[in-house]
Protein backbone atom coordinates (compact mmCIF):
# COMPACT_ATOMS: atom_id res chain seq x y z
CA UNK A 1 0.00 0.00 0.00
CA UNK A 2 1.11 3.29 -0.83
CA UNK A 3 1.41 5.52 1.84
CA UNK A 4 -0.41 8.96 1.51
CA UNK A 5 0.88 12.34 1.31
CA UNK A 6 -0.65 15.51 3.17
CA UNK A 7 -1.69 18.67 0.57
CA UNK A 8 -2.48 22.35 1.05
CA UNK A 9 -3.53 24.17 -2.08
CA UNK A 10 -6.19 27.25 -2.72
CA UNK A 11 -8.53 26.25 -5.25
CA UNK A 12 -11.01 29.28 -6.67
CA UNK A 13 -10.19 31.27 -3.45
CA UNK A 14 -11.01 28.21 -1.07
CA UNK A 15 -7.87 26.53 1.35
CA UNK A 16 -8.15 22.94 0.78
CA UNK A 17 -6.19 20.38 2.57
CA UNK A 18 -6.40 16.79 2.14
CA UNK A 19 -4.20 13.50 1.77
CA UNK A 20 -3.49 11.92 -1.43
CA UNK A 21 -1.95 9.24 -3.23
CA UNK A 22 1.49 10.82 -4.48
CA UNK A 23 0.60 9.30 -7.72
CA UNK A 24 -3.40 10.62 -8.32
CA UNK A 25 -3.08 12.84 -11.08
CA UNK A 26 -4.13 16.77 -10.66
CA UNK A 27 -7.50 16.22 -12.94
CA UNK A 28 -8.39 13.16 -10.94
CA UNK A 29 -8.23 15.37 -7.37
CA UNK A 30 -10.12 18.42 -9.02
CA UNK A 31 -12.58 15.93 -10.56
CA UNK A 32 -12.71 12.99 -8.08
CA UNK A 33 -11.62 13.98 -4.56
CA UNK A 34 -13.51 18.13 -4.93
CA UNK A 35 -16.09 17.80 -7.70
CA UNK A 36 -14.74 20.37 -9.67
CA UNK A 37 -15.95 18.86 -13.26
CA UNK A 38 -15.59 21.93 -15.58
CA UNK A 39 -11.74 20.30 -15.87
CA UNK A 40 -12.12 17.92 -18.64
CA UNK A 41 -9.43 15.21 -19.19
CA UNK A 42 -8.91 14.51 -23.01
CA UNK A 43 -5.62 13.63 -24.75
CA UNK A 44 -4.19 12.94 -20.81
CA UNK A 45 -0.91 13.70 -23.03
CA UNK A 46 -1.20 17.48 -22.40
CA UNK A 47 -1.72 18.12 -26.20
CA UNK A 48 -5.38 19.10 -26.37
CA UNK A 49 -5.58 21.66 -23.69
CA UNK A 50 -9.27 20.20 -22.31
CA UNK A 51 -7.35 20.27 -18.74
CA UNK A 52 -6.11 23.48 -18.77
CA UNK A 53 -5.99 25.48 -15.29
CA UNK A 54 -4.33 28.31 -14.16
CA UNK A 55 -1.79 27.01 -11.46
CA UNK A 56 -0.02 30.54 -9.73
CA UNK A 57 -1.53 32.70 -12.40
CA UNK A 58 -0.69 31.07 -15.41
CA UNK A 59 -2.11 28.01 -17.39
CA UNK A 60 -1.03 24.68 -16.85
CA UNK A 61 -1.98 21.02 -17.64
CA UNK A 62 -3.78 19.27 -15.17
CA UNK A 63 -3.23 15.89 -16.82
CA UNK A 64 0.33 16.30 -17.02
CA UNK A 65 0.45 16.90 -13.10
CA UNK A 66 0.20 15.01 -9.64
CA UNK A 67 -1.62 16.60 -7.13
CA UNK A 68 1.25 17.01 -4.65
CA UNK A 69 2.69 18.80 -6.83
CA UNK A 70 0.36 21.76 -6.69
CA UNK A 71 1.27 20.98 -2.82
CA UNK A 72 1.10 25.04 -1.81
CA UNK A 73 0.07 26.72 -4.97
CA UNK A 74 -2.89 28.13 -5.99
CA UNK A 75 -5.43 27.05 -8.57
CA UNK A 76 -8.46 28.60 -10.69
CA UNK A 77 -10.45 26.70 -12.55
CA UNK A 78 -13.34 27.19 -14.98
CA UNK A 79 -15.61 27.05 -12.02
CA UNK A 80 -13.55 30.20 -10.56
CA UNK A 81 -14.94 32.62 -13.36
CA UNK A 82 -18.65 32.49 -13.10
CA UNK A 83 -21.98 30.28 -12.52
CA UNK A 84 -24.59 29.50 -15.18
CA UNK A 85 -26.53 32.51 -13.45
CA UNK A 86 -23.58 34.93 -13.30
CA UNK A 87 -21.44 34.16 -16.38
CA UNK A 88 -18.11 36.15 -16.50
CA UNK A 89 -17.28 38.70 -19.47
CA UNK A 90 -15.60 36.51 -20.89
CA UNK A 91 -17.84 33.77 -20.91
CA UNK A 92 -20.52 36.10 -21.98
CA UNK A 93 -18.38 36.76 -24.80
CA UNK A 94 -18.03 32.76 -25.91
CA UNK A 95 -21.72 32.70 -25.71
CA UNK A 96 -22.32 35.78 -27.52
CA UNK A 97 -20.24 35.07 -30.41
CA UNK A 98 -21.15 31.20 -30.64
CA UNK A 99 -17.48 29.92 -29.31
CA UNK A 100 -18.45 26.62 -28.46
CA UNK A 101 -20.51 23.64 -29.86
CA UNK A 102 -20.13 20.36 -28.08
CA UNK A 103 -18.20 22.26 -25.20
CA UNK A 104 -15.68 19.58 -24.37
CA UNK A 105 -12.69 22.31 -25.28
CA UNK A 106 -14.30 25.19 -23.37
CA UNK A 107 -13.22 25.11 -19.90
CA UNK A 108 -9.70 24.77 -21.53
CA UNK A 109 -9.88 27.78 -23.92
CA UNK A 110 -11.71 29.89 -21.18
CA UNK A 111 -9.15 29.24 -18.76
CA UNK A 112 -6.45 29.94 -21.93
CA UNK A 113 -8.03 33.22 -22.36
CA UNK A 114 -8.25 34.25 -19.26
CA UNK A 115 -4.26 33.39 -18.89
CA UNK A 116 -3.68 35.55 -22.09
CA UNK A 117 -5.51 38.07 -21.36
CA UNK A 118 -3.92 39.05 -18.11
CA UNK A 119 -1.13 38.82 -19.63
CA UNK A 120 -0.26 39.49 -23.18
CA UNK A 121 -1.36 42.66 -25.55
CA UNK A 122 -2.94 40.73 -28.01
CA UNK A 123 -3.06 43.27 -30.21
CA UNK A 124 -3.76 41.30 -33.62
CA UNK A 125 -6.05 38.17 -34.18
CA UNK A 126 -2.35 36.42 -34.75
CA UNK A 127 -1.62 37.01 -30.94
CA UNK A 128 -4.99 35.72 -30.24
CA UNK A 129 -4.34 32.43 -32.25
CA UNK A 130 -0.64 31.75 -31.27
CA UNK A 131 -1.99 32.12 -27.80
CA UNK A 132 -4.97 29.58 -28.02
CA UNK A 133 -2.50 27.20 -30.44
CA UNK A 134 -2.26 25.06 -27.72
CA UNK A 135 -5.96 24.00 -27.54
CA UNK A 136 -7.85 21.77 -29.76
CA UNK A 137 -11.41 22.13 -31.01
CA UNK A 138 -13.21 19.82 -33.24
CA UNK A 139 -15.85 21.79 -33.46
CA UNK A 140 -15.76 25.26 -34.38
CA UNK A 141 -13.05 26.16 -36.69
CA UNK A 142 -11.33 28.57 -34.12
CA UNK A 143 -13.30 31.75 -35.49
CA UNK A 144 -15.76 32.07 -33.22
CA UNK A 145 -13.20 31.40 -30.46
CA UNK A 146 -11.03 34.44 -31.67
CA UNK A 147 -13.82 37.00 -31.99
CA UNK A 148 -14.99 35.75 -28.41
CA UNK A 149 -11.66 36.81 -26.98
CA UNK A 150 -10.84 40.02 -29.50
CA UNK A 151 -14.27 41.15 -27.73
CA UNK A 152 -12.73 40.96 -24.34
CA UNK A 153 -9.04 41.85 -25.15
CA UNK A 154 -10.94 45.35 -26.79
CA UNK A 155 -13.08 45.44 -23.33
CA UNK A 156 -9.91 45.91 -21.71
CA UNK A 157 -8.43 47.72 -24.65
CA UNK A 158 -5.91 45.02 -25.93
CA UNK A 159 -7.38 44.76 -29.28
CA UNK A 160 -9.75 46.83 -31.43
CA UNK A 161 -13.39 44.98 -32.39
Amino acid sequence: MIAKQRIALTVNGRQIEAEVEPRLLLTDFLRGTLGLTGTHVGCEHGVCGACTILLDGRSARACLMLAVQADGSSLETVESLGTPEMLSDLQKDFREHHALQCGFCTPGMLMTATDLLRTQPLASDEEIRDGLSGNLCRCTGYENIVRAVRAAAARRGGTPS
